[in-house]
C-alpha cells in the first residue's frame, strides 16, 4: 500500500481533521493509501513548501505561502481555516500605550514598535501588514509569543492557534482582531490556513490521484465533524503539554471557529476570499502573483 506523508500543524483543528486517516485501523476508507502524520510548526511547513526542502505529499501551509509554492502544490477544497469575523490577534499588555489604539494609530507607530510574530510567511503576518503597513518584528515560535509580551521583551505579539482565546489569562488585551478587521473592511472571511497536495501525485500514482486523495481528505474531515465526541477524546488523550485540550469549553469554542462549513468545502466563498486576499497582497508587493486559484 503506497504511503503518503501528511504534514500539518500541531494545533487542535489540524489534529482533529486527520486522525480518521491514521493508525493501523483508519476510521475511513483511505482509498488504497496509508498516511503518515508529520506534525510541524506552521512556519516551518511554510518554509519547507516554499523551498521544496521536504517534499511532503500533503501539507498544511498558510494562505500567504501559497503564491510562493503554487507551481508544486494545489489547494484541496477541504481542510482550510477561515476567520469568519474573527482571527489572529495583535495583543499587548493592559498598560501598553497601544491598548485601545485605532488601526490608524497602530500604523503610525508600527515602525517604532517590535511585534513578536509566528513567522513572516503566515497569513497573520500578511494581514497585519495590510492593516498597518510595515512594522518592526521579531519571529518567535507561536507558543512563546504570549510570554514574550507579558515579560516586556516585545511591545506586542501576533497570536494564532488556541492562543487567540487564552491570551487574557496572561493579563494581555487585544489591540486588533485581524479577522474582524478584514470582515469589516472587505466583507469577506479571512483565509488563514490551507491544505495542499503535490501536483506530481498523478504522475507518480496515476491519473486522477490528486482528486482521489482530495476526496479521501474530505471524508476524513467529515468523519471528524460527525464524530465530535470521538474527536475530542482523541485530543484529550494527547494533551501532554497542551492543557487547553482538557478544557472542554475552550476546545469546543476553538474547534467551532476553525472546523467550519468552509473547512469541509471552501466552495466559491473560500475561492473569492483567497482571490481577494492574495490579489490585494500582490498589488501591494507583499507576495508573488498567485495566478489562478485552482482547487482540487
Amino acid at each position: 500500500m503506497p504511503e503518503l506523508t501528511l504534514a500539518h500543524s500541531p494545533d487542535a483543528d489540524d489534529m482533529v481533521m486527520w486522525y480518521p486517516l491514521l493508525g493501523e485501523s483508519p476510521a475511513i476508507d483511505t482509498g488504497g493509501f496509508s498516511f503518515r502524520s508529520k506534525p510541524e510548526d506552521v512556519e516551518r511547513l511554510n518554509r519547507l513548501a516554499i523551498t521544496d526542502a521536504a517534499p511532503y505529499d500533503i501539507t498544511a501551509i498558510s494562505a500567504h505561502a501559497y503564491p510562493h509554492c503554487s507551481s508544486r502544490y494545489a489547494i484541496t477544497a477541504c481542510g482550510g481555516s477561515f476567520g469568519e469575523g474573527y482571527g489572529p490577534k495583535l495583543v499587548v499588555r493592559a498598560d501598553s500605550a497601544l491598548a485601545g489604539a485605532s488601526v490608524e494609530d497602530l500604523g503610525k507607530r508600527a515602525m517604532g514598535t517590535t511585534i513578536a510574530v509566528p513567522g513572516v510567511h503566515t497569513t497573520a503576518f500578511l494581514t497585519l501588514s495590510l492593516a498597518i503597513g510595515r512594522f518592526g518584528h521579531r519571529e518567535l515560535p507561536f507558543q512563546q509569543i504570549i510570554g514574550a509580551v507579558s515579560r516586556g521583551e516585545v511591545d506586542a505579539g501576533l497570536v494564532i492557534h488556541e492562543a487567540q482565546l487564552t491570551f487574557g489569562e496572561a493579563g494581555l488585551v487585544a489591540a486588533l482582531d485581524l479577522g474582524a478587521w478584514w470582515q469589516q473592511t472587505r466583507g469577506l472571511p479571512l483565509p488563514l490556513g490551507l491544505n495542499v497536495v503535490r501536483r506530481d501525485l498523478d504522475q507518480r500514482f496515476g491519473a486522477g490521484t490528486m482528486a482521489r486523495v482530495s476526496g479521501v481528505l474530505s471524508a476524513s474531515v467529515r468523519h471528524a465533524v460527525e464524530h465530535a465526541a470521538e474527536s475530542r477524546a482523541f485530543l484529550r488523550a494527547r494533551a501532554g503539554n497542551r492543557p487547553e485540550w482538557n478544557d472542554d469549553a475552550l476546545l469546543e469554542r476553538y474547534l467551532s471557529m476553525y472546523v467550519s462549513d468552509l473547512t469541509l468545502d471552501m466552495g466559491e466563498p473560500g475561492r473569492e476570499a483567497l482571490r481577494a486576499l492574495l490579489g490585494e497582497a500582490h498589488e501591494k508587493g507583499l507576495c508573488p502573483d498567485p495566478g489562478p486559484i485552482d482547487i482540487i
